[in-house]
């Protein structure tokens, strides 16, 4: 009886750890959307606002950015992403969350600021008209502590930008946002 009580706990903890922590491919795919993966095919993503197009270009770096968990160079997007969304009116608290990342040296507090700037632009980029191309809204139950965290992306495929490397591809797409 202990026995079958040891297995099933076993079974529970691995089961747990790999329904986030999916392998990463052996293959040459990309961390980025700005690099297509050899078997996808992405349509670019046109936005018709040309100030809405520039912040979400600096968002999708800033992201590229925490996937690969390089906080150095998170900085410098998370500051050019500040400068766009100084431009837009009703987006400067977004911005001062910007300049929250581009003043932080650590990764844990870039991407927590990250989760509540992720939730501003999803606000900004549903009411933005697109030209052609798909933006996903991804989610990872896991982030900020279990309390989850959402991000937007150019591609389908999950590219954690809260766990990079740890739990790459754990999340989903919770919406597709179109050309209308």
């Amino acid at each position: 009886m202990n026995r079958f009580r040891l297995f099933i706990s076993v079974l529970v903890i691995v089961g747990s750890f790999f329904a986030c922590n999916q392998a990463t491919e052996s293959t040459d795919t990309t961390k980025s959307d700005s690099i297509i993966a050899p078997t996808a095919v992405l349509i670019p993503v046109e936005i018709k606002d040309s100030l809405n197009a520039d912040a979400y270009k600096h968002y999708i770096q800033l992201k590229d950015l925490m996937v690969t968990s390089d906080p150095a160079k998170g900085k410098t997007a998370a500051s050019d992403l500040a400068i766009s969304l100084r431009k837009l009116s009703g987006f400067e608290s977004t911005a001062v969350l910007a300049e929250k990342i581009a003043n932080s040296k650590d990764l844990s507090e870039q991407r927590i600021n990250f989760t509540e700037l992720s939730d501003d632009m999803i606000k900004l980029i549903k009411k933005t008209e697109l030209a052609s191309g798909s933006i996903y809204v991804q989610y990872c139950p896991m982030a900020n502590e279990g309390k989850g965290g959402y991000w937007l992306s150019s591609q389908e495929e999950i590219m954690n930008p809260y766990y990079g490397d740890d739990m790459l591809h754990c999340g989903e797409v919770k919406e597709t946002i179109a050309k209308k």
